[in-house]
């Protein structure tokens, strides 16, 4: 996944906002919580970031091409980096990335997932 395909994939995901910061990375988010950061590619794999389940980031941080994410897991969070080969297929890596989504919208209070219309059926 490149760097456009990155960011019409999370700006397909329902209601979400793109900013540009930390040094040029494009930082993806559903009611003002971050679920997506892309860039900081250190070779021909797009470095992705995205959050986790508490299971999620145990079977992950330890596959190829994947980390705990920098400065995020060392505080405790479960966030883990896709940065280099062989990581995630597309397919995997998307799956991830909808899963994020779902985990801070879910984190939001529920007055604002019934403004934003977010998983209000589960």
């Amino acid at each position: 996944m490149d760097r456009d395909e990155f960011n019409a994939f999370c700006k397909s995901l329902p209601q979400t906002t793109h900013v540009v910061q930390w040094g040029g990375a494009d930082v993806w988010k559903v009611g003002g919580k971050v679920f997506a950061i892309g860039g900081w590619a250190t070779n021909e794999t797009l470095g992705v970031t995205f959050k986790t389940s508490e299971i999620g980031y145990e079977v992950l941080k330890d596959m190829p091409g994947l980390r705990p994410a920098p400065y995020l897991a060392s505080r405790g969070m479960k966030w883990i980096q896709h940065y280099d080969t062989p990581g995630l297929s597309d397919d995997d890596l998307k799956d991830h990335l909808k899963s994020s989504h779902r985990i801070v919208a879910k984190g939001l209070t529920k007055k604002r997932q019934r403004e934003l219309d977010l998983y209000q059926d589960e």
